[in-house]
């Protein structure tokens, strides 16, 4: 059978743009589809506007510590609607650059949502397209939990296009997500309450790494309601009243605007027709082989439509994957050992490998736990005690580094050349045999001498 496309994308994300890209370099006549802007979430609701805005809150801090090095002190307030239009002018310019690198690979954009008619043929607005292969790189969108008063919430979603800057926030959860924009919103100077559930902030990173930044989070102002519920959100003349239970009490906060940035995210898949196609879900998620195919040989899937490490580049490289493996004649798979992420709080953390509890389950008594705290050069002459914490793991059969963890300033900076050794399977002996750079931050990386007791 002859079909319009080889290659038919639903989803113009990172994933989806990257995949479509690389197919077209091997020759494959590709055609993506997207209902919404190009550059999915990570450019237009998500890494990029988010950067730009941590930026913009870090400003504050480094007025304040100038004067530590001589300079004279800065009285400057912030222009809000000044702030969120060059950011989102920024992702205007992104957005262009996508169409352009799109048309320039000859990847024909239908800009109208797609649906499966079947395994071959997709519904695209008033169009009917075929395609011997077809991608679902459709992404994820914000969970909204069934609460009473959850119409008077935003999600992370609408967080980049508030028309003023609300004087008190209420930011729900203790995701990386709600972290980041809970640090945002109180360095930009807005009254910041986050509500956990649990003890601790960023359930599933090593401990060490989730404690330092939560105590930073508080020094730097953050009020957190930890062990607590959200009971219900209701409007009132004095603004947006949240009632949050903790134990068998509870009480209320009010607050501008409630943002649910950290409840979670779901794949975004409803209306996409994959009940005309034999595609399974597990927990809502497409199931997919270590190849991206689906249970239907000819559908593939990435990124954050899938059961996998919900990260930008990682829905990048899952892409690539497959355009070389089906397009290319290169078979190969994505990795997903040794992924690094960042968390842009402030204090900044970034981790690549496992965690120390993940360590101990797979190696037991054999793991080894390098560790150091302490206050960077920088804050010296700024007179703060801002600290930053580094943490390696090491298997004491093999001596092999297996998790590298950082909280401080350029830690994202820092893990990503710790990444390249881990992946390549470095060693203890091979940090130790690395000559530092000083004075920084980083050599401490690889000066770190007695394991902790």
């Amino acid at each position: 059978m002859t079909y319009d496309f080889d290659l038919f994308v639903i989803g113009a994300g990172s994933g989806g743009i990257a995949t479509a890209r690389r197919a077209a370099e091997y020759g494959a006549r590709v055609g993506i589809a997207e209902n919404d802007r190009l550059g999915g979430t990570c450019v237009n609701r998500g890494c990029v506007p988010k950067k730009l805005m941590v930026y913009a809150s870090r400003f504050p801090n480094f007025f304040e510590e100038a004067r530590g090095y001589g300079w004279s002190e800065v009285k400057s307030a912030l222009n809000w609607e000044a702030m969120i239009t060059a950011v989102n002018k920024e992702v205007d310019r992104l957005n262009k650059i996508y169409q352009r690198m799109l048309d320039n690979s000859k990847v024909e954009v239908f800009r109208s949502h797609a649906r499966f008619i079947d395994p071959h043929t997709i519904e695209v607005g008033d169009k009917t397209v075929t395609a011997d292969k077809v991608l679902i790189a459709v992404g994820g969108k914000p969970f909204l939990p069934n609460i009473l008063g959850i119409e008077h919430a935003i999600t992370s979603n609408e967080m980049f296009h508030l028309k003023e800057q609300p004087k008190r926030i209420v930011i729900i959860g203790g995701g990386y997500i709600g972290c980041e924009f809970a640090c945002i919103m109180n360095g930009l100077g807005t009254e910041v309450t986050q509500v956990i559930r649990g003890d601790k902030i960023l359930r599933g990173f090593d401990d060490d790494l989730r404690t330092e930044i939560q105590a930073g989070m508080v020094h730097h102002g953050i009020r957190l309601l930890n062990n607590s519920r959200l009971i219900a959100i209701e409007k009132s003349p004095e603004g947006v009243v949240v009632s949050v239970g903790t134990g068998d009490s509870a009480e209320t906060v009010i607050s501008d605007v409630v943002s649910l940035a950290a409840v979670g995210r779901k794949p975004n898949i409803q209306n996409l027709g994959l009940e005309n196609t034999g595609v399974q879900l597990h927990d809502g998620a497409i199931v997919v082989d270590q190849y991206s195919q689906t249970a239907e040989a000819n559908i593939y899937a990435v990124g954050d439509c899938t059961d996998t490490i919900q990260l930008t580049p990682v829905a990048i490289n899952e892409g690539r994957a497959f355009a070389d493996t089906v397009f290319g004649g290169k078979s190969r798979v994505m990795s997903y050992d040794n992924v690094p992420s960042a968390i842009f709080t402030t204090p900044e953390a970034a981790t690549v490998g496992l965690t120390e509890a993940e360590a101990r389950e797979q190696y037991g008594e054999a793991v080894k736990v390098f560790y150091t705290r302490f206050r960077p050069m920088y804050y010296t002459l700024a007179g703060k005690e801002e600290k930053t914490m580094m943490k390696l793991l090491v298997d004491g059969n093999t001596d092999k580094v297996i998790g590298a963890h950082m909280v401080g300033d350029h830690a994202s900076e820092i893990i990503q050349g710790v990444a390249i050794a881990l992946k390549a399977g470095a060693t203890k002996a091979d940090f130790d045999s690395t000559v530092g750079i000083h004075p920084t931050a980083a050599e401490e990386f690889v000066t770190l001498r007695f394991p902790r007791s």
